[in-house]
């Protein structure tokens, strides 16, 4: 509903003449109600109905085409797209020079994140941090702080306190994954003394745990990397 009182306040700036326009629309509005109701329409459907209709209405008003619904592919144009894959992949003649993902990926990339994925390209897999509460065997512990690294601060981005949402956004696209593996034991005592590390240590009480992790590229991120990214500047 909300966006189709948008659509009459666009039409209002225009000049058009929307008092009269108003008028109409609400009266038929007002009988669209008492008529579902009376039929004992759900007031969820009668609403959603009144939305479509305005909207209608509105963009009739200004000029404006409908959007036209989205194209869904049926299930003989999919197997048809399935079958063309196969043939190409038996072709000996057709040669693929890039994964056809790597356009749309770069369309979903941060300026930080480009940065994070060719520091993880040039430098390999770095070492990151969960903080954890210590109890007993483990038993009720509490995660303070998961996935703390210096990975932000080496590959330089500007926006250092979403350096974990970022790699999250890459986890999704397919370019790293995150390892329970650790890498050499001396490189954690660096992201240990981290002011971040020792604030979440801090909080966790007596004691602190932290378990050691790590974060690589996956083979589709480094072949992403060379195709995509300058590694030399």
């Amino acid at each position: 509903m909300a966006s189709s009182w948008g659509l009459v306040r666009i039409a209002a700036n225009a000049g058009l003449s929307t008092a009269q326009w108003m008028v109409h629309t609400t009266v038929q509005t007002g009988q669209r109600v008492v008529r579902g109701l009376a039929a004992g329409e759900p007031p969820v459907k009668i609403a959603q109905d009144l939305g479509a209709e305005l909207r209608s209405a509105a963009q009739s008003v200004l000029g404006v085409q409908p959007v036209p619904p989205e194209h869904h592919a049926s299930t003989d144009e999919l197997r048809a797209r399935g079958a063309e894959l196969l043939r190409r992949s038996s072709d000996v003649h057709f040669v693929e020079d890039t994964h056809p993902a790597f356009e749309r990926i770069l369309d979903e990339l941060t300026p930080d994140e480009a940065r994070i994925v060719r520091f993880l390209c040039r430098e390999g897999p770095q070492p990151t941090v969960d903080v954890r509460t210590n109890r007993p065997l483990g038993i009720g512990s509490e995660l303070i702080e998961a996935g703390l690294s210096m990975i932000g601060r080496q590959a330089g981005v500007r926006n250092m306190d979403r350096t974990n949402a970022y790699l999250n956004n890459l986890f999704r696209l397919g370019l790293v994954w995150f390892s329970r593996e650790e890498v050499e034991p001396s490189r954690y005592q660096v992201v240990e003394v981290q002011p971040e590390v020792q604030a979440a240590m801090a909080k966790a009480g007596r004691a602190p745990k932290t378990i050691r992790r790590s974060i690589h590229l996956t083979p589709f991120g480094e072949d992403f990397c060379t195709t995509c990214l300058p590694l030399d500047s």
